[in-house]
């Protein structure tokens, strides 16, 4: 079983994740303003469900590379690491976008909102490498099934992920509106967020072994 010490830190990466703006934020609120809370609900049911293929081809995955390859778990913390810091510099480089500033989208069916929601999250690199290069981090051999952990662990970042983005799709034109009057918090939270990631990215380097 995961320590919950583990599970709570691996949580507030998915939290962290989650809030770093990507195509499934941006997505979702330009959906949100442009059709509605209900079009935004449906389009993160078509998320949600590409989570699912994620973090099972991640934990049949993992099982297979942790049981072949003693090395891969290096490989992923390096990699996790360095695509860490690159979502810190995404978030501090001047001139990022703000993913409140919500692009125009036609109106669309509701299969066509939960299928669009769907490809997103499915096509969409960052959920990939999280997968592939942090949830590594937090699994143990010592603590039983590498699979049974994978899904523990990507079930949690579901959950997470589904919670924020549940808000987000529901105040999203508020929210869009209240930075669009405010961007010095914006600024605020775009620095903040970039020294969380990058603290966590060292964190990670220095990390010892789990599969041992």
């Amino acid at each position: 079983m995961i320590p919950f010490n583990d599970l709570l830190l691996f949580a507030g990466a998915a939290l962290l994740m989650v809030l770093t703006p990507g195509p499934n934020m941006i997505y979702l609120i330009s959906r949100s303003i442009s059709q509605g809370r209900r079009a935004g609900v449906v389009s993160l049911l078509g998320v949600v469900a590409g989570f699912l293929v994620h973090m099972l081809a991640a934990a049949v995955g993992l099982t297979a590379l942790f049981l072949a390859i003693p090395l891969a778990y290096e490989i992923l913390k390096w990699a996790g690491a360095l695509y860490l810091l690159w979502l810190a510099w995404q978030a501090v480089r001047p001139g990022a976008r703000s993913p409140f500033a919500a692009q125009d989208l036609p109106i669309d069916s509701r299969s066509r909102l939960f299928l669009m929601g769907f490809l997103t999250n499915v096509l969409n690199p960052k959920i990939a490498v999280f997968y592939l290069a942090i949830l590594p981090q937090f699994i143990s051999a010592h603590h039983g099934s590498v699979f049974l952990q994978s899904i523990v662990l990507g079930s949690t970042q579901i959950v997470v992920s589904f919670s924020v983005n549940l808000l987000i799709a529901l105040s999203a034109a508020g929210m869009a509106s209240w930075f669009s009057r405010n961007p010095t918090w914006q600024a605020t939270q775009r620095y903040f967020m970039g020294c969380v990631l990058g603290a966590l990215a060292v964190r990670l380097l220095f990390e010892q072994r789990r599969s041992a």
